[in-house]
């Protein structure tokens, strides 16, 4: 089966960055669907009318890819507005009552440095400013439900940043 707007796609890949430095990799087929929010655009249109077996490489500038790093998304808020087990690499949805007025309420923050009064929140993608090559291959295809295309996602996107405890994986 050719790869069409909404079907479901198996896939595995190694990310790197330009000068050839591992990211991520997927060794393990996930699925994604195409035609909803689970993919970059980019990667969607490149993936048409390809099928399992195939094999792709990507190479993505920041605007098709996570952006470009936005220095207006970093706000340094006092440390006693957060959790006592505060470790860098934490990331928490929008900024807790209290802090910066200005910060967009709808983003993931990252911990990325902790002081004695302060702490450093990154409101950019781990990977925004960053050009990155995609291997991909595509380890199978099927048709999407009616239930996985009324949602828009099988809740896999796309490399996006999840609030979650610290050590887990940031990607996919």
């Amino acid at each position: 089966m050719e790869i069409t707007t909404q079907c479901v796609v198996a896939l595995t890949w190694t990310l790197k960055d330009t000068l050839g430095e591992t990211l991520d990799e997927l060794a393990d087929p996930v699925e994604f669907l195409v035609g909803g929010t689970d993919l970059l655009a980019r990667i969607e249109e490149a993936l048409q009318g390809h099928e399992a077996g195939d094999k792709l490489d990507l190479h993505l500038e920041p605007e098709e890819a996570f952006g470009d790093y936005n220095d207006q998304l970093v706000f340094l808020e006092p440390v006693s507005l957060f959790p006592g087990e505060l470790e860098e690499g934490m990331a928490f949805e929008g900024l807790p009552a209290g802090s910066n007025a200005q910060a967009p309420r709808d983003v993931v923050y990252m911990v990325t440095e902790i002081y004695p009064e302060h702490v450093v929140l990154d409101g950019n993608h781990p990977l925004a400013g960053i050009a990155i090559r995609l291997a991909l291959k595509v380890e199978g295809v099927r048709e999407a439900t009616e239930e996985e295309i009324g949602r828009g996602t099988l809740g896999t996107g796309f490399f996006q940043v999840q609030p979650q405890a610290p050590g887990g994986s940031l990607l996919h």
